[in-house]
């Protein structure tokens, strides 16, 4: 049986991709990791991660290609606006035969492919409490609930698709083209109102035809929280704590990553682990015009008036 990672990525988010690889790799050198490219622009960033990483290429872009155009056959472009968002289901007609999907703005703390163990009793596994904070919200909208589409207990395992597991058996193409097919049926099933591509898709491909889940959240009372949001962690060694317990991947969704973003100092750490981190400086302020100069004189004279 062949087991590894999949990442979607191209020469915009290189310097995610290798703070992303940095950190697996830290962990974990041995296993296999494959890039699937979002578009045409992925030579560069192929090329670094493969030379440091031994990152491979997805093997068929062939296929790739002609996924995407059957995406975007499926879905009006008022439905899905960029049929490449949805390149990340080809995982389920890779090489591998179980495997773990990492969105590129995530790093980990552990060796994180040992999640897979626990596809031995399940068919998709995730890692999020999506279901209790965002709820159905960047998933589905009240109309499922309502027509019951899903049952109450099915919906309490919506996820975030920006980390989770699977096997490849789970999805035959056929079956998902026909799912697919389903989906751009109904847009009203779907809540994408925070442009959050194919997070709905996923959500009713998963829930529709695999009954076997697991979200590790559920199993451990104490399992951390994984969202760069989050102002609570705390930080020994370059590894996250909640509450005391390490967390397996902190993942920026929806949050900046920009120099003096949450946790900034620590992406740092992982993208530069392996070279000098670069020095940075503040940008200078910039001269005020005229008028600013003006407002501001005028304020300080009503301020001293009234002081």
């Amino acid at each position: 049986m062949r087991r590894g990672i999949y990442i979607v990525a191209n020469d915009k988010v290189s310097e995610n991709a290798i703070a992303l690889l940095n950190s697996i790799r830290f962990y974990d050198p041995d296993t296999e990791v494959f890039l699937i490219p979002f578009n045409d622009d992925h030579q560069t960033v192929f090329a670094e991660l493969q030379k440091r990483h031994n990152v491979q290429l997805f093997p068929d872009l062939d296929f790739l290609n002609q996924f995407t155009d059957t995406i975007a056959n499926i879905f009006d472009r008022d439905f899905l606006a960029l049929p490449n968002k949805m390149r990340k289901l080809v995982a389920w007609s890779g090489p591998l035969d179980e495997f773990l999907y990492i969105d590129t703005d995530i790093i980990v703390f552990e060796k994180i492919a040992n999640v897979m163990d626990h596809l031995a009793e399940a068919e998709f596994l995730c890692c999020d409490f999506h279901f209790k904070g965002r709820g159905l919200n960047d998933v589905f909208s009240p109309l499922v609930k309502e027509q019951g589409l899903f049952s109450d207990e099915q919906l309490q395992d919506v996820f975030n698709s920006g980390f989770w597991a699977s096997k490849k058996s789970a999805l035959p193409l056929e079956r998902m083209v026909e799912l697919l097919r389903e989906c751009a049926a109904h847009r009203e099933y779907f809540d994408f109102s925070r442009q959050t591509t194919d997070q709905p898709i996923m959500n009713y491909l998963v829930l529709k035809s695999m009954p076997r889940r697991v979200n590790l959240v559920k199993l451990r009372s104490n399992e951390p929280g994984s969202w760069a949001g989050s102002p609570n962690f705390q930080e020994k060694d370059h590894i996250l704590y909640d509450r005391g317990t390490p967390l397996r991947y902190l993942h920026w969704a929806g949050t900046s990553m920009k120099p003096g973003s949450p946790y900034r100092d620590l992406w740092e750490h992982y993208r530069y682990l392996h070279e000098p981190r670069p020095v940075t400086t503040e940008p200078p302020e910039p001269t005020p015009s005229p008028w600013q100069m003006l407002t501001r004189k005028v304020t300080r004279k009503i301020k001293n008036t009234f002081q």
